[in-house]
């Protein structure tokens, strides 16, 4: 099965920006639809942003949809998620996951892999 470390994670200052990645290892990333959740103290895990695995559709959530960008470089069994214009409330640890269903999930439980989370926090 699939492998995925997350990374990229940090303090920036709010208004900033950040670019996480996430490397797949053990199969061709190309074979999944790519997610990223965050879960910030307290709460429980929040979905991000989904890409299909070609990469021709994406869907984010309503906290981060026109400030985060999820997009997915195959070749290299990379995903990434740029992320600006960030606020406190983004503070949380993000974790990539893996699905292999035909449609790319929002739901949590219909992912078969995770990363081990990278930290963001935002400072004021």
């Amino acid at each position: 099965h699939v492998q995925l470390q997350a990374s990229g994670g940090g303090l920036v200052q709010a208004g900033g920006s950040l670019r996480l990645s996430c490397a797949a290892s053990g199969r061709p990333l190309d074979n999944y639809n790519m997610g990223w959740f965050r879960q910030a103290p307290g709460k429980e895990r929040e979905f991000v942003a989904v890409i299909h695995r070609g990469g021709e559709i994406t869907f984010y959530g309503d906290s981060v949809q026109g400030r985060f960008t999820i997009s997915r470089d195959n070749a290299k069994n990379i995903v990434y998620l740029q992320m600006n214009s960030l606020k406190l409330e983004d503070t949380a640890v993000y974790y990539c996951a893996a699905s292999l269903l035909r449609v790319p999930p929002i739901v949590e439980k219909m992912y078969d892999y995770w990363g081990q989370g990278t930290q963001v926090t935002v400072s004021s």
